[in-house]
């Protein structure tokens, strides 16, 4: 029994640690953790089958288009700051009732359901799977929920032991993982006389939701990412607000003498990001210079709370001015009435010829960074213009497209 359970914890364990790659990625210790986990990514990545575990689902380079997305990533935050806060409350009164001597907790929310540390937990783990939305995630999460309702089995049984028909009574006037009269109904569903066949289904049935419903969710998002065409070429604002600046100087800047002799040695299909020169997550998107690898930079526990706790701030340039010497082109203006961008230019390998908007952010695609131009967009001069090596500021790390 002590292995088993030192089994599932090892495991779980082991998806918190995956889970919060967002947060490693941008410390000290990325070197060491990708060392271990890039080589899991790029298994997976150069297999049709597995590619999609390494891609991303949801918006995390660009504000989400939309107030449906917009609100699917505010519930992460809550989730995860909610789920985190209930956990640690029950676990303390869980310790106050062994501490004291007290018997099973039974009050507070134990008075509502059996296991309000595992539902916390969960709605951790989902808000986790929604703050950084690769599909292995939201799978490693379904694996962790499997565990808990078998460690929930377990508890329960040495609980009935150890405290009898008190703790029997409490079970049969209690719900497991919800309010006993929404668990009544569910009693209302087939093979209740085969709970182990219930709970696979069950299982199945959860796989279903969340892996398909992370699907659904990247469809959707690639539906309406803000993006910007002409023949070979697909450019995507960053901000919202850019896409009129694509719309109305786009075709004139790929003209521009420096752009398009680079683009004339290019083939295939190119994809563009539109920036803000000191767009602090440039880094994901091919590596333009050393101060955005900001594993290297010391400012982890701002952005973290920035990220928690202002979802749309870094995307809508909170954090642009973090780095007080960032090198390059300035945010503002060269002229009266000017804008600086920062254009980054990648080339896209597809599996396939055709150059739709879901091919162009297709899960087997990869991306090829091609070089960087700092354009003032208004009066339609480059200020600076740099090639590009492979891979982004993290290596052959899969990063997110969108």
């Amino acid at each position: 029994m002590t292995r088993s359970r030192g089994f599932f914890g090892g495991v779980i364990i082991l998806y918190f640690i995956i889970a919060l790659e967002v947060l490693i990625m941008i410390s000290p210790f990325a070197a060491f953790f990708y060392a271990a986990f890039n080589p899991v990514l790029l298994f997976f990545a150069q297999w049709r089958a597995t590619s999609w575990l390494a891609a991303f689902f949801l918006p995390h380079m660009v504000l989400p288009p939309g107030l449906f997305l917009q609100t699917v990533r505010v519930a992460g935050s809550v989730l995860f700051v909610g789920g985190a806060v209930i956990f640690f409350v029950c676990a303390g009164q869980v310790y106050l009732h062994k501490f004291f001597r007290r018997g099973p907790a039974l009050g507070g929310l134990y008075r509502w359901i059996r296991h309000p540390q595992y539902v916390a937990l969960g709605a951790t783990g989902l808000g986790l799977a929604i703050l950084w939305p690769r599909f292995l995630t939201i799978v490693l999460w379904v694996v962790m929920v499997g565990l808990y309702y078998l460690l929930a089995r377990d508890e329960e049984r040495r609980m009935v032991n150890q405290f009898g028909d008190r703790y029997r009574e409490y079970m049969s006037r209690t719900g497991m993982f919800l309010p006993r009269s929404l668990e009544r109904a569910a009693d209302r569903l087939p093979f209740q006389e085969r709970p182990v066949l219930r709970s696979l289904l069950g299982f199945v049935l959860l796989v279903v939701v969340a892996v398909g419903g992370a699907f659904a969710l990247r469809a959707y998002t690639i539906a309406r990412l803000p993006l910007w065409s002409e023949g070979q070429i697909t450019a995507m604002a960053i901000l919202p607000g850019d896409s009129t600046m694509l719309e109305h100087r786009m075709a004139d800047v790929l003209e521009l003498p420096a752009v398009k002799s680079r683009l004339d040695q290019a083939s295939g299909l190119i994809l563009v990001y539109l920036v803000p020169p000191q767009y602090v997550m440039q880094g994901m998107i091919a590596d333009t210079g050393p101060q955005w690898r900001l594993y290297e930079h010391h400012q982890t526990l701002a952005m973290i709370a920035d990220w928690i706790f202002h979802p749309f701030r870094h995307l809508q340039g909170g954090h642009m001015m973090m780095h007080h010497d960032t090198g390059g082109a300035s945010a503002t203006s060269s002229a009266p009435g000017g804008m600086v961008r920062r254009l980054i230019f990648l080339r896209l390998d597809s599996r396939h010829p055709a150059s739709t908007r879901t091919l162009i952010f297709g899960i087997t695609t990869t991306r090829v960074p091609q070089f960087f131009a700092d354009v003032d967009i208004h009066n339609l001069i480059v200020l600076d213009i740099h090639d590009l090596g492979p891979g982004t500021g993290w290596g052959h790390v899969p990063t997110p497209m969108f």
